[in-house]
């Protein structure tokens, strides 16, 4: 993914961004984490546009806080749900493209060569609702409209840090300049504070009984105004680990919601299937079939599940997976000796993972909880049962997600501890 920001208004925007459509119920933060794990670790900051997640890098000139070009586009053409649109910009060629309200493409071209294959190419797809290009391209019903008049500025799909030690460094850095600045702003009265004052002796009698008068008023005043309501007190706050599903009954759901869209469809291959935290999503790409024929295929083989058109040639599966029974759980050890015993399970069966050591914070607004989580990620040829009884003997274990890899044949999970 080449270094692709564009200026357009004095305004810097991201382009070249990563989307995926996103889980109902899936947590932002932890999805977008999860998701750059398993496509580029160096992906380091996301956005949310309605139902997607947009993954960007930090190497390719993108910083937190900066606005997405693609979900601004897609404001301003909110009444297609698919379009196929590219802009002459400065730096060469951007183009834009959503099916049924998901974003496809999001590429800035140096070449306007490539930029114009790319569009013949994506062209040929039926059934787009609206067609924009350069006019001198001279392109069949298509419109030409300038970026800088769609770019408004407006757009909440910001970018932001998917790591957890950005934000707070951020966080505490702007409290301390908004503590300086605070200083600065009420330096005099400061001052006046703590600089000698007059006896009251010194004053005239009559002008402190007046003063006080109106200091009395005026605080009546503003009690009146200001009336402070009772606050009812704050829900409990619920610590994750109170609420886990059978580690095993978990593994047996993501198994079978794998093999269940893992389904052999001709002309179909079978990529990759990933069971998430509420829904399990399969991708397919295409060798020699129809689209006709998938959705015929597909609506006897997986009943109920969505289909999706990432492109003409790839498609996605959805299925929502079923709630399980939870339970409170936590390992009993520390978040150092969790992983120091994960790791020498794992190197008696001579198995490289990853591991790493976060701290959630959790708050109801008024009161705030941490809780040590170490995360474990492993390739494995297990399957989730025989992999997930490695962690009998630990407690607070959750299978966040399992993925399958047709093409290497190989399971992929990210599991969480929750330690002491």
């Amino acid at each position: 993914m080449a270094g692709q920001i564009l200026n357009i208004n004095r305004k810097k925007y991201a382009v070249g961004l990563f989307w995926q459509p996103m889980g109902v119920g899936a947590t932002v933060r932890n999805y977008a984490r999860t998701l750059a794990r398993g496509v580029d670790k160096k992906l380091n900051l996301y956005t949310q546009y309605r139902a997607m997640i947009g993954l960007a890098a930090r190497r390719n000139g993108a910083r937190a806080g900066m606005l997405s070009a693609a979900a601004e586009v897609m404001e301003s053409f909110s009444e297609y749900t698919s379009f196929l649109a590219v802009f002459a910009v400065p730096r060469g060629f951007y183009m834009v493209a959503a099916r049924n309200g998901v974003i496809l493409v999001d590429k800035l071209f140096e070449s306007e060569t490539d930029a114009r294959s790319e569009y013949v190419k994506m062209s040929e797809i039926p059934d787009w609702g609206a067609f924009f290009a350069p006019g001198a391209w001279g392109m069949p019903r298509a419109a030409e409209r300038n970026l800088g008049d769609l770019l408004n500025g407006q757009s909440r799909a910001v970018l932001h840090t998917i790591s957890r030690f950005g934000p707070r460094m951020l966080s505490g850095l702007l409290l301390a300049v908004f503590a300086l600045g605070m200083f600065f702003i009420f330096k005099d009265s400061v001052v006046q504070v703590f600089a000698p004052r007059p006896q009251v002796a010194e004053l005239n009698p009559e002008l402190v009984a007046e003063y006080k008068k109106q200091i009395e008023e005026k605080s009546k005043e503003l009690d009146e105004q200001f009336e402070i309501e009772k606050q009812l007190p704050p829900e409990p706050i619920v610590m994750p680990y109170e609420l886990l599903p059978d580690m095993m009954a978990r593994a047996g759901q993501c198994y079978q919601a794998i093999a269940f869209l893992m389904q052999p469809i001709v002309g179909w291959n079978q990529v990759n299937v990933v069971c998430g935290e509420t829904h399990a999503i399969a991708d397919f790409k295409r060798d020699f079939g129809t689209l006709d024929g998938f959705y015929s295929i597909a609506t006897d083989l997986m009943p109920g599940a969505f289909v999706s058109e990432v492109d003409e040639d790839t498609l996605r599966v959805q299925v929502a997976l079923p709630e399980l029974e939870s339970f409170s759980s936590q390992d009993e050890r520390d978040a150092d000796t969790v992983v120091r015993d994960v790791t020498s399970v794992f190197q008696g069966i001579n198995t490289i993972i990853d591991t790493e050591i976060v701290v959630d914070t959790l708050t109801n607004g008024v009161d705030v909880e941490t809780v040590n989580v170490v995360e474990v990620g492993v390739e494995s040829k297990l399957t989730p049962q025989q992999f997930m009884e490695i962690f009998a003997d630990f407690g607070g274990v959750y299978l966040m997600q399992a993925g399958w890899n047709a093409r290497t044949r190989s399971w992929n999970y990210e599991v969480l501890i929750y330690a002491k």
